[in-house]
């Protein structure tokens, strides 16, 4: 088991591509905290996978910090974070309303920025090193005309991961991400409603079309973005720094 006895928080792990982390990083014997603003789907998950879990709003300093510290209480350090949480919104250009880009950068940029800044911290207060992984997207590497603010986001996790990595490799923490495609899961009935008002497309239409377009067939699933957090994790990438990897069936090469 690679990440045997090793502490982990996850931010938005109750569901999807967050539990699934949480599951991989428990089977190779992990310890983990699952955070969730939804702390009652937080519990369920977490009695179901052998977890904990926090209550946490990535977009509150106050909760961020709570939520830290409660799990340092229950496990005495952090040696992984995984930035998971993220909103999505999509909109043309000309009907973007300041109030959802407020929001959507104080929880994916904001959130991720301020939590891992907060784990940081008691990174290096305990002088053990560890591993922090953000999660950005193939929408980070290229604009979308519908989806300008959630791409900008996505584009600035990746610059953060790239600036964080650097500063922070001297205490020994390593800090990277994973880029993935289009993954499948709940998310998408929105998201799929949203193009077929917007593109004309019959409901299932772009959930169809997206999963085509993808080389490898088919749309991506949470497992598959398990194996590259549970390498990022270990001490297998302790020389990788500020690296943002591409898990997205062949969509994006960079």
């Amino acid at each position: 088991m690679r990440l045997k006895g090793k502490t982990t928080l996850i931010t938005g792990g109750a569901r999807g591509i967050g539990r699934a982390f949480a599951a991989a990083y428990i089977r190779e014997g992990a310890k983990v905290a699952i955070a969730d603003i939804n702390i009652a789907r937080a519990r369920e998950t977490a009695k179901e996978l052998g977890a904990i879990a926090v209550e946490m709003d990535i977009s509150s300093q106050a909760s961020i910090d709570s939520a830290v510290d409660e799990v340092v209480t229950a496990f005495g350090h952090i040696d992984i974070l995984i930035n998971n949480a993220a909103l999505f919104s999509a909109a043309p250009i000309v009907e973007i309303e300041r109030d959802d880009f407020d929001r959507l950068f104080a929880v994916n940029v904001g959130g991720t920025l301020f939590t891992l800044q907060a784990v940081a911290k008691q990174m290096i207060a305990h002088g053990r090193g560890g591993k922090i992984i953000n999660i950005a997207s193939q929408a980070g590497r290229r604009g979308e005309a519908l989806v300008a603010v959630y791409c900008a986001t996505k584009a600035a996790v990746i610059s953060l991961t790239q600036s964080a990595g650097l500063d922070l490799i001297k205490y020994g923490i390593n800090v990277n991400g994973i880029s993935p495609g289009v993954v499948d899961g709940e998310h998408w009935e929105g998201v799929d409603a949203f193009f077929a008002k917007h593109e004309n497309k019959f409901p299932g239409q772009k959930r169809r079309e997206v999963g085509a377009a993808v080389p490898f067939g088919r749309m991506g699933q949470a497992k598959d973005l398990t194996g590259m957090a549970v390498f990022l994790a270990s001490s297998d990438a302790d020389y990788i720094v500020a690296q943002t990897y591409n898990v997205d069936g062949g969509q994006w090469m960079s």
